[in-house]
């Protein structure tokens, strides 16, 4: 009895030991589970300057969003060839979730413009969502002694060879705009491209540019300042958070509405349940009160959207963007 005793304990040992290994040895394979699932932190490429309205949007999301996935966000600016360059990093990512890019218009806008580029869009990417809209004003060095739409129309019919304008590169949504404009109401100017918002904005505030179109919260520190004058909206109707600029609309051009959005992507390939925790982020981070008070103050709207909604999206808007650019006469080799 006694033999049998030591035996079932010996054995009730043995099969303790083997769990305990067993747990041991999954221990490890279960962190690294973990660890892929929720990195310690996510790159958040931007194919746009410093200073850009995307950039604006970035940071005031970062921390929300980095709390909201349980890793820190460290944006990474990208500005080169207008955006292209980050794009092309972004498609080239591993699909794990822990490189992302917030982008603008310009994705869906290059295609039409540039004859060839490193990435297919949509096809090399996957949407997460379309976050909201940002608003886009016309603003001029304060040299020029204009203050509404007739009057800076007059001013560039006036001097036809004589006005320059800047963008954040050839083929962004920034450079769309401004053609459209001078397209829409038969004027000219020169077209400056810079290879960020930011260098932009510096030279049109220190006078080597006469005026752009920009992203509202880009622009409103200068003109709070007084360092740039405002002409008017792109938009259909004004935003709460410049009630004193005009849209160009009810300055008698109807026709000229230009919409800037902001969406997330991810690489091609990204897995359905890492877009969905994603989206589930995005949707906690815009509910957030202070980045809905830093969204408002900058003029966003947010109207976050699904991620089977994104995808015909930006088929639809590439097919938008295409008439646009056949109509403006914007081709780059």
């Amino acid at each position: 009895m006694t033999h049998d005793l030591t035996l079932h304990a010996t054995r009730r040992q043995c099969l303790r030991s083997a769990v305990a290994l067993a747990a041991a040895a999954t221990l490890p394979l279960a962190r690294t589970a973990r660890a892929a699932d929720t990195p310690a932190a996510v790159r958040l490429v931007l194919p746009h300057a410093a200073g850009s309205g995307v950039d604006a949007i970035a940071r005031a999301m970062q921390n929300a969003l980095g709390k909201a996935l349980g890793a820190s966000i460290v944006v990474d600016n990208q500005p080169g060839a207008g955006g292209i360059v980050g794009l092309q990093q972004l498609a080239r990512a591993t699909p794990d979730g822990h490189t992302l890019s917030l982008v603008s218009n310009n994705v869906v806008i290059f295609p039409s413009v540039y004859k060839s580029l490193p990435f297919q869009m949509p096809g090399d990417f996957t949407p997460v969502a379309v976050c909201g809209t940002t608003p886009m004003v016309l603003v001029v060095h304060p040299r020029w002694q204009v203050t509404d739409a007739q009057g800076f129309l007059a001013l560039l019919k006036a001097r036809p060879t004589d006005l320059t304008y800047g963008s954040g590169g050839n083929g962004t949504i920034l450079h769309l705009a401004a053609e459209l404009l001078l397209d829409e109401t038969g004027t000219k100017a020169r077209h400056i491209p810079y290879k960020g918002v930011g260098p932009m904005v510096s030279d049109l505030v220190g006078g080597q540019i006469d005026f752009a179109v920009v992203a509202l919260p880009t622009a409103q520190p200068h003109l709070r300042s007084g360092a740039l004058r405002a002409i008017g909206l792109t938009t259909a109707e004004r935003v709460p958070a410049a009630k004193e600029i005009p849209t160009f609309t009810e300055q008698g051009l109807p026709a000229y509405v230009v919409d800037a959005w902001f969406a997330m992507l991810g690489p091609k390939g990204l897995p359905a349940p890492v877009v969905q925790r994603l989206h589930g982020a995005l949707a906690a981070t815009f509910a957030s009160p202070e980045v809905k008070e830093m969204m408002d103050r900058q003029g966003n709207v947010i109207r976050l959207g699904t991620p089977e909604q994104a995808g015909p999206f930006l088929r639809s808007e590439l097919d938008k963007y295409a008439a646009i650019v056949r109509k403006a006469n914007v081709r780059l080799d």
